[in-house]
């Protein structure tokens, strides 16, 4: 028997502030496409259907900062992801090779594009690269089938010329940019915060996770904060996003008796401990730092003995999570509005994945049930302004032609209970069903991707709203 739809999802309460839809509807989805909307569609002309009854069904989220490198996150987090309700998503750190062989190994189906770490003795000779050295890191990462670039001035500080540098290159190439503000003049704070905007310039750069220079540093956090909000608003040509969860995710590498990560350093002294090997054991035995550790096909957030046991076994080549943002700056950097009534800070996200704060259903419905957000705000900025950021035009709402990428939610639990990618269910209930992955690379890229053996989505920064700022909003 011919049937019009693979799927039609059943009495679901839909919320697509693009398409002006909330209320209870059925979606029906072929050939892994949104087919039609409708009050009501006919199950008999579908191969399958779910009722959804009492559940939210949105557009699926996008988080714009994950880790899934074996260097920071690893392959465990696609699994994490998909049972956070995440369709999409953006690796913000790389190595671009490592994302693509963990997405071929560990993939649940998702949507992932990843970015290259700029960084002194790893992917540059020092904290000062030439013009040249950086040109050629950028050819070479879009070949592999990186967005563009991550500067980890934060943990891995370039000096102030040579991140303008490489600011200016991205650019020219139309390649994608973000920065994790701090230089070797500054640090990961309000601070290296300003001093992030000016080398920015009047370029289209993503800012990241405006909460981490909002942690009472420099001056009161919530000062920090609208000192942050102001100069969002005075500088347009900015994307950014913000997290919910009270903690960060750090290097736990040590080199030479010491952290090799300025952010790892910064997280010791407020905890008051010293900047030593053995002051993060003792943060660790304390539980002051929290190991990323395996266990159960996923990971967790350990202390203690056996948490240094693990470090240790890891040659500290792990991650360490410190509850290091308050609360408040959270809120507000999550809810702040324009004069225009957009979003300052366009998006959430959860700097998670492989790290174990993938929290953005949990409490961004937190928010909803406090009205500090609405539900149309919480799709705009988990779903429609991250797509409208990475260029996905197929994605972000679900009207008819469009990806059949959803995410259902349970409001009372504060979870998901659906994900889908592409028209395929990966999650349902807790459980993945998902494999493989679809890679989002620019035409640079394409091949080697394939060659990896991932599907691949070409999308051509150049004709993405991140270069024409502010026309997804």
């Amino acid at each position: 028997m011919s049937y019009k739809y693979d799927l039609i999802i059943k009495n679901g309460t839909v919320v697509d502030p693009v398409n002006k839809r909330n209320g209870v509807m059925d979606i029906g989805i072929s050939n892994n496409k949104v087919s039609e909307v409708a009050p009501e569609i006919d199950t008999s002309l579908a191969e399958e259907s779910i009722d959804v009854s009492g559940k939210y069904v949105v557009p699926g989220i996008i988080d714009l900062h994950v880790h899934v490198s074996s260097w920071l996150g690893g392959g465990y987090g696609h699994k994490m992801m998909a049972l956070a309700g995440v369709t999409t998503a953006l690796d913000m750190s790389g190595p671009v090779d490592s994302v693509i062989a963990n997405a071929r190994d560990y993939g649940t189906g998702l949507n992932l594009a990843a970015l290259q770490y700029v960084r002194a003795g790893a992917t540059v000779k020092d904290s000062n690269p030439g013009k040249q050295e950086l040109e050629e890191l950028l050819q070479k990462t879009l070949e592999e089938g990186g967005y563009g670039f991550k500067i980890l001035g934060g943990h891995y500080p370039l000096t102030p010329e040579a991140t303008a540098l490489a600011i200016e290159i991205a650019h020219e190439n139309n390649a994608y940019l973000a920065f994790h503000a701090g230089t070797i003049e500054t640090r990961s704070n309000i601070e290296g915060y300003h001093e992030a905007i000016d080398l920015i310039g009047d370029h289209p750069v993503h800012l990241a996770h405006i909460n981490s220079y909002c942690r009472g540093r420099v001056k009161d956090c919530l000062v920090e904060t609208e000192e942050a909000i102001r100069a969002l608003c005075d500088n347009e040509q900015i994307c950014s996003e913000s997290y919910l969860a009270a903690i960060n995710g750090t290097s736990g590498m040590c080199v030479d008796g010491v952290p090799g990560s300025q952010v790892t350093a910064m997280c010791l002294e407020k905890g008051g401990f010293p900047v030593t090997e053995k002051g993060l054991e003792d943060a660790i035995m304390s539980g002051w730092g929290q190991l990323n550790m395996e266990s159960g096909g996923k990971m967790m957030l350990a202390t203690g003995e056996n948490a240094v046991a693990w470090w240790r076994k890891k040659n500290m080549d792990t991650t360490v999570s410190f509850a290091v943002n308050p609360e408040i700056p959270r809120l507000r950097l999550a809810t702040a509005k324009r004069e225009s009534g957009d979003f300052v800070v366009d998006c959430i996200s959860t700097d998670g994945g492989g790290i174990p704060r993938n929290v953005t259903v949990e409490m961004g419905l937190a928010l909803v049930k406090l009205q500090a957000l609405s539900m149309e705000g919480f799709v705009l900025k988990t779903s429609r302004n991250p797509a409208g950021i990475l260029g996905l035009e197929n994605k972000g709402h679900l009207a008819e032609g469009m990806d059949a990428d959803i995410t259902v939610l349970d409001l009372k639990k504060q979870k998901p209970v659906m994900t889908m990618a592409n028209g395929d269910v990966i999650m349902w209930k807790g459980q993945v069903f998902g494999k493989s992955t679809r890679f989002l690379t620019t035409p640079a890229g394409e091949k080697n991707v394939r060659e990896n053996g991932l599907e691949v989505s070409v999308v051509d920064p150049e004709k993405t709203p991140f270069y024409r700022r502010g026309s997804f909003n």
